[in-house]
């Protein structure tokens, strides 16, 4: 079960690392957006079709980064939940051992009640995590819908761009900053899912016989 637990921490820490690589790079489109739409000003009429695709831009980095900061909190409660079941079945390892060592006793049963009590509240705990595991997995497919919107952004941009003459090379590096940060988020995101995926049939499988 240690052990079991302990990949949880690890995994819920990688989950949380991979998240903030992706909060930078949606600060990192957005802050594209603005630069773009700078550009697009000193451009005028030649990038006339550029403006509208930098506000669309900036508000999908924006999306993103406010879904990511509802992941993190969620992140950081499945982090306490593991922290609450270690702390639960190590009691629960101790009630075991003191029931065992009690066997015959007079009062042995007073020990059987705590015992499932504290068997009860690990179960609680199972479920609690197991409700947040599906709901984050959720919310990430939450992101990738921008992420996929922003690659498509980015190729409507190279178009625009071909247009706008001397300001030919500016904006098509805007637009390939955005495409390839929307393939970074894709990657983060999909580690991410794949973690909860993990976590999720490893806590299901470490579990079983344990409640």
């Amino acid at each position: 079960m240690r052990s079991s637990t302990s990949s949880q921490f690890v995994a819920v820490a990688s989950i949380a690392a991979e998240l903030n690589a992706v909060l930078q790079v949606a600060k990192e489109i957005s802050l594209a957006a603005a630069n773009a739409k700078a550009i697009a000003f000193r451009a005028g009429e030649k990038a006339k079709g550029f403006k509208p695709i930098t506000d669309f831009i900036n508000e999908l980095a924006k999306d993103t980064m406010a879904v990511v900061n509802r992941i993190n909190a969620d992140t950081l409660n499945l982090y306490r939940l593991t922290v609450a079941e270690q702390r639960m079945r190590e009691a629960n390892r101790h009630f075991d051992l003191a029931v065992a060592a009690a066997a015959g006793a007079r009062h042995a049963d007073s020990l059987l009640r705590v015992r499932e009590t504290a068997r009860q509240q690990a179960e609680a705990c199972h479920g609690e995590f197991s409700i947040h595991v599906d709901d984050l997995l959720n919310q990430l497919s939450g992101i990738l819908y921008p992420a996929r919107a922003a690659r498509v952004i980015a190729a409507n941009s190279r178009i625009e761009a071909s247009q706008a003459g001397e300001y030919l090379q500016s904006l098509q590096a805007v637009a390939e900053s955005v495409d390839r940060a929307a393939q970074i988020i894709n990657e983060k995101v999909s580690k991410c899912r794949g973690a909860l995926v993990a976590i999720s049939a490893g806590y299901a499988q470490g579990n079983q016989g344990q409640l």
